[in-house]
Formats: C-alpha cells, structure tokens, sequence
C-alpha cells in the first residue's frame, strides 16, 4: 500500500505543475554502465538513492531507474525535476552523496544529457494513466 501511495503522491505533484512551472523543468535520463563485478551492489545504492529522493524531496518529480533486458550492466534512470534548484538540492541531500561516494568506484561511465520534453503536456496524461 505504501508504494501505491507513492505514486499516487507522485502523480499528484505532476498534474499540479502549472505551465510555467513545466518550462522550468529539468529532464534528464543518466547513461549509466556499471563494472559487472559491482552490480548488484550498485542496484542497491540506486534503489535506496531514487526512493529516498522521491519520498523527500519535493522539487524531485521522478527517478525512474531501469536495467537493459540485453545487457544488465546497463542502467538509464529518467530523472524529473521541478527545477535547476531543486536538481542543485538533490545533489546536497545526505541520500544523494552516500550513492555518490558509494558508487563512485563502481561506475565505468557515466553521461547526464539534458533532455527536453517534445510534448511536456503529454506528461500529464501519462501520469494520470496511473490512478
């Protein structure tokens, strides 16, 4: 029940983004590869990581990680945030630098392009799916 919660906590804040607050948005999705050796661990510090973020943080609209059926050393994480303020804060938040020392030596790259949104309207609709 808790997890349900969450979402639909989740998707309460996205469909209360107004307009303008949607052009501020930062969109990313982290390219990230991790040595074999260090998966599992690794999965476990990222799992901790975006949980917590999206539990605590307001400014964090989503953390969506995801592993690669083909190659399981592969991880993209969809990451939304409300604004480069709130993406600056996550970044200083205790959970976010315990991942970060954490990890650091497990990750064999790493590539944080900046997406943006063809159809940030969309967004809204696809959230509300998960009521």
């Amino acid at each position: 029940m808790k997890k349900k919660f969450s979402f639909i906590l989740l998707f309460t804040l996205v469909l209360s983004i107004t307009a303008a607050a949607q052009e501020t948005m930062i969109v990313r999705l982290a390219e990230i590869e991790v040595y074999p050796e260090y998966l599992q661990e690794y999965l476990k510090f990222a799992n901790e990581v975006d949980r917590l973020s999206v539990e605590r943080e307001p400014g964090v609209v989503c953390l969506f990680p995801m592993q690669s059926a083909e190659d399981s050393t592969q991880i993209r994480i969809l990451e939304i945030y409300a604004s480069e303020d709130a993406y600056q804060q996550h970044l200083k938040t205790e959970h976010f630098q315990k991942y970060k020392q954490g990890t650091m030596h497990m990750v064999k790259s790493l590539k944080l392009p900046t997406m943006r949104p063809l159809d940030p309207e969309t967004m809204k609709l696809i959230f509300n799916k998960q009521r």
